[in-house]
């Protein structure tokens, strides 16, 4: 089995008009913490942005941060877009008030 060199890259947003950002804070440095490349959009994200920051960067993960109930919305818009980029086969990771 190959060894990984470079680290795990992870995109993580919040999507919509949710304005708490404290756990998501939180979870960035947490994975920084663990030796993760971690790049967090910040707040009121659209699925177009982050499918787009998710294609420049080339991440491996994708997560999102959502306490305002709007995750199921935006992954039904995210979905075809990460297809139409290739993005297909990224992880997913989805927390929050869900």
């Amino acid at each position: 089995m190959a060894t990984r060199t470079m680290p795990i890259k992870v995109v993580l947003a919040k999507p919509g008009l949710d304005g708490h950002d404290q756990g998501a804070k939180i979870v960035v440095r947490a994975l920084m913490a663990a030796g993760m490349e971690v790049i967090y959009t910040g707040l009121r994200q659209t699925p177009e942005a982050v499918a787009e920051i998710a294609l420049q960067e080339d991440v491996d993960v994708i997560a999102l941060s959502s306490m305002a109930g709007s995750h199921l919305a935006f992954c039904r818009r995210l979905k075809p877009l990460l297809e139409a980029a290739g993005l297909d086969d990224k992880l997913w990771i989805i927390g929050g008030n869900l």
